[in-house]
């Protein structure tokens, strides 16, 4: 098997007021803002272009369920249905099915502490 985690793709948290908070850190802290919140280039040890993605989400999503945390990890994958696989043959909490869209598949878990984790499979070149 390939890698597994090959870094972080994304940091995903709730707030009161997402437009806020993205404004405020655009204005004091530089982030490049959008509707989604901001996204971070940067190249890999083999020059490759990669992503990762900051976005605060409403308090009332459900998207980080089953998990109760106001916070969710998006971890950068290599072969993503191989990886789900084997994390389900270990025994590692499989929630719902794998995702696929034009910037990468996604694939979600639950770790030793309940939290939701996604994993996703990117392709970086859908952003640029």
């Amino acid at each position: 098997m390939k890698k597994r985690v090959t870094g972080i793709g994304g940091l995903f948290f709730k707030t009161k007021d997402p437009k806020a908070t993205k404004e405020w850190y655009q204005k004091h802290l530089g982030f490049n803002t959008d509707d989604y919140g901001c996204t971070f280039w940067w190249k890999d040890q083999d020059g490759k272009d990669c992503s990762t993605q900051w976005s605060p989400f409403p308090e009332e999503s459900n998207y980080y369920e089953p998990s109760k945390k106001d916070f969710m990890f998006n971890y950068r994958v290599e072969n993503l249905h191989e990886l789900m696989t084997a994390l389900k043959a270990e025994g590692v909490t499989i929630v719902g099915n794998i995702e696929e869209y034009e910037y990468g598949k996604f694939g979600w878990i639950l770790d030793n502490d309940g939290n939701k984790i996604e994993l996703w499979e990117p392709i970086d070149k859908a952003f640029q």
